[in-house]
Order: C-alpha cells, then sequence, then structure tokens
C-alpha cells in the first residue's frame, strides 16, 4: 500500500454535457473522456468524509486525479488529505490483487484508525475481476470497522455518474447504518455534489440562530458517523447541485424524507432559502423567526454596503463564465449598481439564461473564442473597470492595465450568506482600487521621455 499526499495535473470542465442516454446518464464523447470519470467524481464526493480512509485499488497513476483541486477544508481531521493505494502492478494483473488490497486495507486500518474505509474500483481492477466486495467484507471480519466498496471504474462514464455512483453507495451502504444521540423537530441534511464546506460554514450561524440543526453534510467537512444518521433528518436541502437531486429523491422514496432544491447566489436566493426551510419544517413560530432574521440581517448587510456602493455603482466590470458560473460576483455586482458584462466561449442553458434575465435584464452573454485580442477589444470597447476571470487570463489583465480578479474552484473561500455578500463587496472595492494599478498605467523609467 502506497500514500500521497493530495496533488492534481489535470482541470475539469464544470459544465454539464448536452450528451445522456435514454437513463439519464452522460456518454462520454471522444474529446471529453480523458478529462473526467466516474472514478474521479466518485473521489470528488466521497473523499470531504474527512474521517474516513479513501483506498483506490489500482495502479498509482489513478492517484493523480482532479480532485484534489477542489478545497477539502476539514476541521478536525486531516485523513482526508492522504490518498492510499495498492499500486496495482503487472503481477496483480495477471493472478489478481484482491489478496493484495484485503491486506493493504488491514495495514491502513490498523496504522491510521480511521472511522471507515472507502474502497475505489479503477478501470484495471474492474477489467480483471478483481472481487472487490468480498475483499472488503473479509477486511471487515478482521478489523471490525465499516468497508464499502464504491464500484465506479473510469469506463462507466463521466464525472457525474460517478457522482451519483457514490451517492447511490452512501444510501445503499452508510446511511441509516447508526442513530443519533437525539432526534429535534429540526433537523436537516444539507447536500451538494463536491466539498460546500466554506459555503456551509456561512449558512450554519443563521441557522443555528433559528434553532435548525444540520445532521449531516453530504458532503463536506462532514464525519462518516453524520452521514450514518442523515435518515433521521426532517428535510434535505439540495445546494446547487442538480446531479445530486436524484440522491435527494431516493432518500425521499426509502426514508421518507422530503428536499428542496435552492443556491446561494445572492441575498433574494439566501432569502429564499431560509423561508423555504422555515415553511418545509412547518412550524409558524419558526416561520416568524425566520422573517424576523432576515429583516435584520438585510438592514445590518444594507448599513455596511453603503459605502461600496458610493464607490462601485456605475463601475463597469466583465465576467468570463466559462470555466464555471461565477453567480456570487454577479449577483453581488449587479446589487452594488455596478455594469456587468457576461462573456463566455460556451452557450448558456436555459436555467443560465433565466438567472441572467432576472439579474441583469438580459439572458445573452457575450461570445467569445478565448482569444486575447477579441476579449482585449471587449474590454476596451465597455471602457471596462474590472475583469473577473480564471487565472488563465493574469496576463491579459496587465496588457489591458485593468484590475483583475482571479476566482476559480481552487479558492477555498465562498461568497455565500450575507457575510460571503459583504466579503464580495469588499474584494470587488479592494481589486479595483488597489494601488498597484496606479503603478501599472504608468510607464518605464527607461520610455519617460524628458
Amino acid at each position: 500500500m502506497k500514500t500521497n499526499q493530495e496533488n492534481t495535473n489535470r482541470h475539469p470542465h464544470n459544465s454539464m454535457p448536452d450528451n445522456e442516454d435514454r437513463f439519464g446518464m452522460e456518454v462520454p464523447s471522444a474529446l471529453d473522456v480523458h478529462e473526467d470519470c466516474a472514478f474521479d467524481g466518485a473521489m470528488l464526493t466521497l473523499v470531504p468524509i474527512v474521517d474516513a480512509a479513501h483506498l483506490i485499488h489500482g495502479p498509482s497513476g489513478c492517484m493523480s486525479n482532479y480532485w484534489g483541486n477542489h478545497s477539502n477544508l476539514a476541521s478536525d481531521s486531516r485523513l482526508n488529505k492522504v490518498r492510499f493505494t495498492t499500486d496495482m502492478e503487472e503481477s496483480d494483473i495477471i493472478f489478481g490483487g484482491a489478496n493484495k488490497l484485503q491486506k493493504a486495507i488491514v495495514q491502513l486500518v490498523r496504522r491510521y484508525q480511521p472511522s471507515a474505509v472507502f474502497v475505489y474500483s479503477t478501470c484495471v481492477s474492474a477489467l480483471i475481476g478483481d472481487d472487490i466486495h468480498g475483499a472488503c467484507n473479509d477486511a471487515h471480519a478482521q478489523t471490525g470497522i465499516p468497508i464499502i466498496p464504491v464500484d465506479s471504474p473510469g469506463f462507466v462514464g463521466r464525472k457525474n455518474l460517478g457522482i451519483r455512483l457514490a451517492g447511490e453507495t452512501l444510501i445503499e451502504q452508510v446511511i441509516g447504518t447508526a442513530e443519533p444521540e437525539f432526534i429535534t423537530p429540526y433537523d436537516i441534511n444539507i447536500i451538494s455534489e463536491y466539498n460546500i464546506a466554506s459555503a456551509v460554514n456561512h449558512i450554519l450561524p443563521l441557522l443555528e440562530k433559528l434553532g435548525i440543526r444540520v445532521l449531516a453534510k453530504i458532503t463536506g467537512d462532514t464525519h462518516y458517523k453524520e452521514i450514518c444518521y442523515a435518515h433521521r433528518a426532517k428535510l434535505n436541502v439540495v445546494i446547487s447541485a442538480k446531479v445530486m437531486l436524484k440522491f435527494a429523491k431516493k432518500m425521499q422514496d426509502k426514508f421518507d424524507i422530503p428536499y428542496i432544491e435552492t443556491s446561494l447566489y445572492g441575498v433574494e436566493e439566501i432569502n429564499q432559502l431560509l423561508r423555504n426551510v422555515a415553511t418545509k419544517l412547518g412550524n409558524n413560530e419558526l416561520r416568524e423567526r425566520t422573517e424576523k432574521l432576515i429583516a435584520e440581517e438585510i438592514d445590518n448587510l444594507s448599513e455596511k454596503l453603503t459605502f461600496y456602493k458610493s464607490k462601485l455603482a456605475g463601475k463597469t466590470v466583465i465576467i468570463d463564465m466559462t470555466d464555471f458560473p461565477v453567480w456570487e460576483m454577479i449577483s453581488s455586482a449587479k446589487s452594488l449598481g455596478m455594469n456587468v458584462i457576461p462573456i463566455s466561449s460556451r452557450r448558456l442553458n436555459q436555467e443560465d439564461k433565466n438567472r441572467l434575465k432576472q439579474w441583469l435584464d438580459r439572458d445573452d452573454i457575450v461570445l467569445v473564442n478565448d482569444q486575447i485580442a477579441e476579449i482585449m477589444l471587449i474590454i476596451n470597447e465597455n471602457q471596462a473597470d474590472l475583469f473577473i476571470a480564471s487565472n488563465g487570463f493574469n496576463s491579459l489583465a496587465c496588457q489591458s492595465h485593468i484590475p483583475f480578479l482571479n476566482i476559480n474552484p481552487e479558492r477555498h473561500y465562498v461568497y455565500a450568506g450575507y457575510v460571503g455578500v459583504l466579503a464580495a463587496a469588499q474584494e470587488l472595492y479592494a481589486t479595483i482600487y488597489s494601488p498597484i494599478w496606479s503603478q501599472v498605467h504608468k510607464s518605464a523609467p527607461w520610455e519617460e521621455v524628458e
């Protein structure tokens, strides 16, 4: 068994593919299959269970996948930062690697003492037919802790299919296997397709003020036991995770837990989240407390945003939505009175068009070809005051001599909740008014004419 810290050498596309089979699962194209796979999606979903160990049954090359790109914040454990592999070799492919897997699990448990072990099949171990279920059962008999096989070899589909398979694994093998110490009428689960610890940390204080308890965060800075008793929640809250809707529906069918779908992109959607949760939990007193809390938070936020509105209103910001929708920044910029121009090299789906229509009174974006000259032309024509994009456009901002804000999936900060709206305003202000840009506009000393 080998271990390694989180690492990555590939970046995924985060957009949802258009091609799906008749079961609603994604069909990988020849151009996309090398960029993400079901194995990646399963790891991306389950790695945020911080006190569990994650063992890859395959060659060591499978450890270099992009789930390391995403923030995996852990409050009190770093076990999920370590990757374990059986490091399958030619002899294992010929004679089988199930015995090697069983020994690796036992060694891992004795040394690291995790709460549980998730064992991931890969293309190699699945193709040769290794019985990972049998190895996991034998290891469980030896160690006495849960050993959960995850059947998500990369060749079965793309990332989103792996996320769904990981969710099914939790429903079939984990959720419902333990009971909480106590339950309340206001217990909920928060569900998303990736680690949402940063966003949840901004929402938890609001829920706590209302007396609402989060039983499990599926999955984001969560512990194995929390997932085990997630079936006792009264409501599932699905945050910005279309791919996890089937997971929520299966929990509703199996455990009779209703669900709502929501997002954290702006003040109105945060308000709606709190109202929907209070309504679904069905208590008049809770609804009254919710309205009072919303009014207090909005008044407090409005007072703090007054200064930033006076400095940012009328400024033009160009936001690149190619890699991922930066809705938090779009919402914050619009609420501050800024002129927002969204650009992308990909067309928007209907849901995104509806959101743009609601916020910007437009349902289209400026399509670009990711060419520096073309984007610089857009910046110059609109006399932009700020350019927001992923780090691939750093040089473009320097060439155009305008402030640049780097925002990408690897950032550990999420502009969620009322606190996040204020933080976004502060970052927009700090970026535009940074003294560095006055230096950028100056000519180099050797270029100055006396």
